[in-house]
Order: C-alpha cells, then sequence, then structure tokens
C-alpha cells in the first residue's frame, strides 16, 4: 500500500465494488461529472472496467482510496493514459460522498504523484477537471499543479456544455516543493 498522511493507495478488493457502484457510479449527476461519456447503469456482478480491474492493462492503475486510520474505504484513484515514452499520465479521483471535505483529496493526489514521479518515474502529471470542480482544483493546486489552460464549453454534462481545466505538474516542480 502507498500511504500518505491520511490516505493509502491500495489495490482494488472485491468487497470495494459493490461499495464503489452505489456510492459512486450509481450517482446519475456524480457519475455523469466523472466520466467522459453519458452516464449508464452499471449492472450488478459486471466486469465493467470502472470497477473490475484488468491487471494486464499496465497504462492504466486504479487504486481504492482507503482511510489510514481505520482502513475504511473511502475512494477511488487512478494513474491513467500512462504513456512510457514521453513519460507523462493523467490522474483520476473519485471520493464517496461522505468522505469529501476531509483532506483526503488532497493527501491521495499526493500519494498519486508520489507514485508516478518516484515509483513510475514519469516526468508529467496531468489533471483534467471542470473548471465548477472547486475541490478537485484546490486538491491540485495545493500539490503544486499548475493551471495551463481551459477547454472552453467541451464537456457535455447533463444537458449543458462545461468549461474544462488542464492542471500540469512536472517532476522537476514537485521535488523542488517538497
Amino acid at each position: 500500500m502507498l500511504r500518505g498522511n491520511k490516505v493509502g493507495l491500495r489495490a482494488r478488493h472485491e468487497d470495494d465494488i459493490p461499495i464503489l457502484l452505489t456510492e459512486l457510479y450509481d450517482d446519475v449527476v456524480n457519475s455523469s461529472r466523472a466520466e467522459s461519456g453519458p452516464w449508464r447503469p452499471i449492472t450488478p456482478g459486471s466486469r465493467d472496467p470502472r470497477l473490475v480491474v484488468d491487471d494486464t492493462q499496465h497504462a492504466h492503475v486504479p487504486f481504492s482510496v482507503v482511510e489510514l486510520a481505520g482502513g475504511t474505504l473511502v475512494g477511488t484513484a487512478t494513474l491513467w493514459g500512462i504513456d512510457n515514452h514521453h513519460r507523462a499520465a493523467h490522474i483520476g479521483l473519485g471520493l464517496l460522498p461522505a468522505a469529501r471535505g476531509k483532506g483526503y483529496g488532497t493527501d491521495a493526489v499526493a500519494v498519486l504523484c508520489h507514485y508516478g514521479f518516484v515509483v513510475r518515474g514519469l516526468q508529467r502529471l496531468q489533471i483534467e477537471t471542470l473548471a465548477d470542480n472547486h475541490a478537485m482544483l484546490g486538491s491540485a493546486e495545493r500539490n503544486g499543479f499548475v493551471r495551463e489552460g481551459v477547454l472552453r464549453s467541451s464537456a457535455w454534462v447533463m444537458g449543458e456544455f462545461l468549461d474544462e481545466v488542464v492542471l500540469g505538474l512536472l517532476a522537476q516542480e514537485w521535488k523542488a516543493a517538497r
């Protein structure tokens, strides 16, 4: 397990799946805001790639986020789109509703940065998030990510186009800030 100050990132366990399904993916609004496509229901017991880990997929590394204090599942974190040639990847994060606002997101992003830069030897990490996702923007910026641009009206979410913000962090910036 990778450890931060408040959370740990560990492999997905089978008993995580029903919780993630119910609290993250069955929530139409939350799922629509987090996914790059329209919401669709996930059949219980299905092998949907948003829930079930495919260990042969090396460009996508999903983690379950757990509270260090008690081991409670608080969400999911992902390093995705890993490009070993350019040494870059993207960060994704989804916290259960009861876990939001407690600093877990900032800590999970910090642990993903450690994993990306130290364990994987990457040069660049990137986050794309909706412009009104203040929690993710704050978690990214507290970890040194810089806003690099706005993709105007680039995300179709629940009947409207929304802006997305692109943030980036380079290995040398991360190391200098530590």
